[in-house]
Order: structure tokens, then sequence, then C-alpha cells
């Protein structure tokens, strides 16, 4: 069996149904990528494509997805709650088997370059693949968004890695990069005040001085009447999802306000899902080993190699 990755691309879409099947379309139908999940958010206005298989036909199928995108989102009209500096705005890849995470930079790397001679999009690397150590985090280099990014992508410190110091006119710049599986977790909160999911979230993150591995915004749901305190969880075993939705309960709670529900965005690995699950059941000395159908795949997995 030869390497298998993750891909989780972000395009800046989530409302213009015809344009998400558009942009999907690729995957749908390159042999050897396969489609997990998609799943698109109006108050984001993004869309979140979860994909695994070989590294050459993912790669291949991102490009086409790319120019689709490219040519179908203006970023100068482009609206909506979450941060975004391009029409194709992160392409992370992950390694999921028989593949290191120094193969997944080289593979970034390589693809930045084929990825920007193809589309004319420039490109920025991030977390694993950064080639500047302020470049890991991707919130530093979304900073000002595309508004803000178009205003300074002139200074030296924020030149492209990949391509010249300018935009693509309408669809930006997109970040790629290499890193471990990531958890998009959501907390929606009832109430309709902003400012509260924002002061939570500036609780809960890591570079406020809250849990590590944790980055979180605060956003409104205003079709729902809600506020959401968005979250990636870049490390799950480290903190887990059920330490973070308390934090946030506990948070809540002073503000006055209840937790509504929790969103599990994309796709999940079933450990980060099975200790939380313990935990709340309070199940003593649990292990993974212990579900059958993951117990099976464990054993049918062995028998391919």
């Amino acid at each position: 069996m030869g390497p298998i990755i993750e891909c989780v691309p972000n395009f800046s879409e989530g409302r213009r149904r015809h344009v998400i099947e558009a942009i999907v379309e690729p995957f749908r139908r390159r042999r050897g990528c396969l489609l997990l999940d998609y799943r698109a958010d109006p108050n984001h206005n993004r869309l979140v494509v979860s994909l695994a298989g070989a590294p050459e036909p993912i790669q291949d199928a991102l490009v086409e997805a790319a120019k689709t995108a490219a040519a179908e989102i203006d970023l100068n009209r482009h609206h909506g709650a979450h941060p975004r500096i391009g029409a194709v705005d992160v392409i992370p890849f992950v390694p999921l088997r028989h593949i290191s995470m120094e193969e997944c930079v080289a593979l970034a790397h390589a693809f930045g370059k084929r990825y920007y001679e193809e589309t004319g999009i420039p490109v920025y690397f991030y977390e694993e693949a950064a080639l500047r150590p302020e470049r890991k985090r991707l919130e530093v280099v979304r900073h000002g968004q595309y508004e803000g990014l178009k205003e300074d992508v002139s200074n030296p410190e924020r030149h492209p890695d990949v391509g010249p110091p300018k935009l693509h006119p309408t669809a930006g710049a997109t970040v790629i990069g290499a890193r471990k599986i990531l958890v998009a977790f959501n907390v929606n909160l009832g109430t309709s005040d902003v400012r509260i999911a924002k002061e939570i979230a500036k609780a809960v993150r890591a570079s406020s001085g809250g849990l590590a591995h944790v980055k979180g915004i605060g956003l409104a749901l205003e079709d729902r009447g809600l506020v959401q305190v968005s979250l990636n969880i870049t490390d799950y075993e480290k903190n887990a999802l059920y330490r973070v939705t308390e934090l946030i309960r506990m948070e809540a709670k002073r503000w006055g306000v209840p937790v509504v529900e929790t969103e599990i965005y994309g796709m999940v690995p079933a450990a980060a899902l099975l200790e939380s699950a313990a935990y709340y059941l309070q199940i003593a000395g649990f292990s993974p080993d212990q579900v059958i159908e993951l117990k099976m795949l464990d054993m049918l997995g062995g028998e391919a190699e």
C-alpha cells in the first residue's frame, strides 16, 4: 500500500450551491482521491472539504478545483464571518499512513510551486511547512484578512513564499502547509451578543493564555440568533474535546448564557470522540480497542500489510 494523506482544503464560498458543487466535482471523479465529506456554512461563507487518498490524484484534483474557485469567487465582493485571504483559503496536507510529516512538508513545498504556476495565485506556507518561524501560525499569515493583505503585500515581511509581491486580483492568496490532524469544533451559545463569544474565545485559546493547542474566535450566527465560539483543536491528544467544552461551559455560566449545542465540522478521529464519551459516561479504564468496529478495522489493516 502506498502513502495515504488527508487534505482539508477550505474555499471562501458557503452560499451559492452551484459554485459549491462545481468546486467539489473534481474530487468526486478523480480516481485515487476519496471525497470523505464536504459542508458549507452560509454564516461563515466557507466550504470545507475533507479528502483522503494518494498524494498525486489529490494534487491534480486540487488544481482543478482551485481554477474553478478562482473563476467563480471574487474576494472583493466576498463577505462572511470566517477570516480569509483567498478564494482557496488554505490547503493542509496531513500524513495518515506510510508517509511522514517531513514528506508532507516536501509535498506542500512542491505543490505550492505547481499551484502558483498553474493558477497564478500566490502561496504562503504555514505550520510544519512554514519557511519563516512567524508564519507557522495560520492566524499570523491571515492577519488583516484579504483586505489588509492587499494593502500590505508589498512590504517585504508580507511577501508571498511563492509568487511576486502582489495578490491575484480576485482570488487573493492561498496558504499551503503540512500539519497533524485538526479537529474543527464549534460551541454555540444561547445569546445574540457576539461580544460574549469573543471574550470566551479569548479565555480559551492558547494565544491569549488559555488551553494549549486550541485556537478560537467568536462569531455571530445571525440567521439563528446565536453566537459561536469557533475552535480549531490542533492536538486533540493533548487537549481533549471534553476539557475544551467544560471550560467554555464554565465561562458561559459567568455570562449567564447556556451552551445550546456543539458541532464537529468535517471529519474527526474516532479517538477524539471516544475519549470525551468515556469522560462523560465515567467509563473506568476504557480503551478504543473495546470498540468492535475499530478493532476489526485494525485487524483487517494489519492483514493488508
